[in-house]
């Protein structure tokens, strides 16, 4: 599943499942933006990717949930290299309360990072993609979109509405051969996770077939999967690496 000379861009690029989607496709053989509203991180950890994997990376910024920040990122790397083959949205943050405890404040962010952001990065891309009739996107759901999750209302419905936007930007641009899927992650253990209490860990852990919490580099395999040549007959498709824990 070699990518030699693709050009990928990953939202959320520099930490936890992003890093480690940045540095799998690096390590297929394709070049990396790593996109972040962290620059400097961004940066460090472009660089670290260019030292580690001989791959041509950068960092650059971006506020996926701002339309006009997602075109100047995308327009940068078509300036640079003439090209976007590869997106991955993964940029995603939580605010986890039960609704009656929810702010709007914290709705509206998760709402606009970890969905609108998908909107943002996806139009930017999508026109260049269509015209090269080559293009993969791959948008980072969530268990929580399928199954949804008590204290997670904007979570699960930022998830699951990517979940819906796969499949309909899915058919809107399969006839110029760009494929949009979805990879919905379980438990895995990141920032965002890091200070879950103790009892729900364990509840977690119990109701995962497979007994464990899955790892960064896990859905990133899946991702490089979904980016390459041999899925190019797979689109608008959820493909769920939770252990088990949503199977039907």
């Amino acid at each position: 599943m070699g990518m030699e000379g693709k050009i990928a861009i990953v939202t959320g690029g520099s930490r936890g499942i992003g890093r480690a989607i940045s540095e799998e496709l690096a390590k297929r053989g394709a070049n990396i933006i790593v996109a972040d509203i962290q620059e400097e991180l961004a940066k460090t950890t472009a660089q670290e990717i260019t030292d580690s994997n001989g791959r041509e990376s950068i960092g650059v910024y971006v506020d996926v949930a701002d339309l006009e920040s997602a075109k100047a990122m995308v327009d940068h790397v078509k300036e640079q290299f003439g090209r976007v083959d590869i997106l991955v949205n993964n940029a995603g943050v939580t605010r986890d309360n039960l609704i009656m405890r929810m702010s709007e404040e914290d709705w509206d962010l998760v709402l606009n990072v970890n969905l609108k952001g998908a909107f943002s990065c996806s139009k930017a891309v999508i026109r260049p993609m269509m015209k090269q009739r080559f293009g993969r996107i791959i948008n980072i759901s969530s268990v929580s979109g399928l199954a949804g999750q008590a204290g997670q209302t904007n979570y699960s419905a930022s998830k699951a509405g990517l979940i819906g936007f796969t499949k309909a930007l899915a058919r809107e641009v399969a006839s110029r051969q760009v494929t949009v899927n979805a990879v919905a992650p379980g438990f895995i253990p990141t920032a965002l996770t890091v200070d879950l209490p103790e009892e729900l860990k364990d509840w977690i852990l119990n109701i995962t077939p497979l007994g464990r919490m899955g790892t960064p580099d896990e859905i990133a395999y899946a991702v490089a999967f979904l980016a390459s040549d041999e899925a190019a007959y797979i689109t608008g498709q959820v493909l769920s690496v939770d252990g088990g824990m949503t199977m039907m």
